[in-house]
């Protein structure tokens, strides 16, 4: 029995950020203190406030220690671990209040979450089966095998709302149903761990702090529609996630909890993990199953659809990592309390990845109708260095930019199609003032460009002509012609194009040309980058008044683009700037702008 838990984050964020080094220390600092037997340490997934990495909870107390590092074990054990002193220059600084040490749960980062999907992220060990299953683990897994017929199973997902967190948002009970009713034989169970969208860690934390719940999900499945195989398809750059669900699937199978007949009972499931290479489309479920199969991954024609004909042309059920997170939560507590979150056709919660010009980026959990303002100014702490928020991008490449003007949408499915953009796989955002829209949009388009299969006309030709248009709009080589041109293309590839990808690729062009049209004109009429983002169409000049001939400027212009003698006001060659921004950064007067 321990008397101390020292929970550190082991999560691809953190773990970039040396946490690794800092639990080595911590075991070398607790050994030499003579706590080996008294104090724990425990590596777990991701905390959530991924900012604030590396990241480091010490229970009873809930001590929070943020951006710690390896120099500050040897006080953590001294003074904390051996004397019960908690180390408050080290805690979150929204921890402490008057002396007094809160909960994490009272911060304005956690208050307003809602853990599902996370539940056990940050608070288990993810290579322990043991400690799963302490947390309920495979009781729902029990439940439907001995209490429940598959139609039941399928029911309770039915009943609870449970929409596809994977992007499209279809039914999940209703998938599970189709793939169900199909005669009986060979059917497999998929999970979608491919996650590409720029900006988007969700799955990939699930996976590395909750392995097991995704086991439990799959084997719940296959129990009801009758398959005996699962396929787990996460991309080969997450090494940390590959590897905890390696050694979940391993300890699995030894407790019988994989395999033949699971609990006692005449049902058998089994899973195997697939490495995709990274390529975005393999996100498309038809691709990605052709993908599984040992082909290149490029998307089919549907229908028919995967619950008919998918995994090597048998009826398959595939959902992504989250939704599988939410099925042993439901089977447990029941379908209305699952119900009773969220809106009233999006119900329960959502992962979303935190990211951008934002003070808490990280991972957060909310229910679904949560307003776009709570995410970012109450749980993201607001827009650093005093700037206004300008737009949310959803749903990455195929997802739409938000403007401020409808930072109090409530985020649903249904809302975020009826504003121009989507759900998506959960990645948000967040852009300042000094965003260019153009450039956003021609980012998103770059990105499809290079991740289109190149299967179809639409998507492989179309995505790049309209890549060379937003080109041409940052460049100041565009009409308002080519404006209505671009326009245009952007329905024809969404009307024609084979996938998903293709289909939804347009998006940002189309969200952005909807809510900052001003921009777009701006840049073609007037050759002139309202955020002073695109490059060709900045303009560096020096204000003489403020000009103090420091030549701090001159020494720092790779170019050699500034002139002037020391007192005297400098002047800016604009034929040999580089437009870099070496000499605004430099300039301590403000006297350098850029127009």
């Amino acid at each position: 029995m321990y008397r101390s838990h020292v929970l550190v984050c082991g999560g691809t964020g953190c773990t970039s950020s040396g946490s690794a080094q800092i639990i080595e220390t911590l075991e070398s600092e607790i050994a030499a203190a003579g706590l080996a037997d008294e104090v724990k340490v425990i590596k777990t997934g991701c905390f959530g406030l991924c900012a604030l990495g590396p990241i480091m909870v010490v229970y009873p107390e809930g001590a929070f220690y943020s951006m710690v590092q390896p120099e500050d074990m040897h006080e953590i054990v001294q003074e904390h671990l051996l004397k019960g002193r908690v180390v408050k220059r080290l805690l979150y600084s929204e921890t402490v209040e008057d002396d007094t040490v809160k909960s994490l749960n009272e911060t304005d980062f956690y208050k307003k979450q809602h853990r599902v999907a996370l539940r056990n992220c940050g608070v288990i060990d993810p290579e322990n089966i043991n400690e799963y299953i302490a947390y309920d683990g495979y009781q729902a897994l029990a439940k439907v095998l001995t209490e429940m017929t598959p139609d039941e199973v399928i029911k309770v997902i039915t009943d609870s709302g449970l929409r596809g967190r994977g992007g499209g948002g279809f039914p999940t009970g209703r998938k599970w149903a189709f793939a169900a009713a199909q005669p009986k034989g060979q059917k497999f169970v998929a999970c979608n761990a491919d996650e590409g969208d720029p900006g988007a860690f969700m799955d990939r934390s699930v996976l590395e702090g909750d392995p097991n719940v995704l086991i439990e999900a799959m084997a719940i499945a296959g129990y009801a529609i009758g398959a005996d195989q699962g396929y787990v398809y996460v991309r080969a750059e997450y090494p940390i996630a590959v590897k905890r669900l390696q050694i979940a699937i391993k300890e699995a199978r030894e407790l019988g909890l994989l395999g033949k007949n699971i609990f006692g009972t005449d049902f058998s499931f089994d899973i195997d993990i697939r490495l995709g290479a990274g390529a975005f489309v393999c996100g498309e479920e038809t691709a990605l199953m052709t993908s599984i199969e040992g082909h290149r991954g490029e998307p089919r024609c549907r229908p028919p659809f995967p619950a008919v004909k998918g995994l090597f042309g048998k009826p398959t059920v595939l959902n992504n990592v989250e939704t599988y997170a939410n099925i042993p939560q439901i089977i447990l507590n029941g379908a209305e309390w699952f119900a009773s979150m969220g809106t009233e056709k999006s119900k329960g919660t959502k992962v979303f990845a935190l990211g951008g010009k934002i003070h808490n980026t990280g991972l957060v959990e909310v229910p679904m109708g949560t307003t776009l303002r709570e995410i970012i100014e109450e749980i993201g702490g607001g827009i650093p260095n005093g700037k206004k928020f300008k737009a949310a991008q959803t749903g990455g490449p195929s997802g739409g930019c938000i403007p401020a003007s409808l930072i109090d949408t409530p985020i649903d499915y249904d809302n975020l199609i009826a504003i121009g953009s989507m759900m998506g796989s959960g990645g948000l955002i967040v852009m300042d003032e000094d965003t260019c829209m153009v450039d956003i949009a021609k980012f998103f388009l770059e990105f499809t460009v290079d991740e289109s299969c190149g299967k179809c006309t639409p998507c492989r030709i179309g995505t790049k002509r309209l890549y060379e248009m937003l080109d041409n709009i940052t460049k100041g080589r565009a009409t308002m012609e080519d404006l209505d041109k671009m326009e245009e293309l952007c329905y024809y590839i969404k009307d024609n194009a084979l996938c998903g990808l293709g289909q939804t690729a347009p998006n940002p062009v189309l969200s952005t040309l909807r809510y900052f049209r001003d921009e777009y004109e701006a840049h073609i009429k007037e050759k002139r980058c309202p955020a002073g983002v695109c490059k060709d169409l900045l303009h560096y000049s020096i204000i003489a008044e403020k000009c103090k001939g420091c030549t701090l400027c001159s020494k720092v212009c790779p170019a050699g683009a500034i002139s002037g003698t020391v007192k005297n006001p400098h002047v800016i060659d604009a034929q040999k700037c580089l437009k870099c921004g070496a000499c605004i950064e430099k300039c301590r007067f403000g006297a350098i702008v850029k127009r």
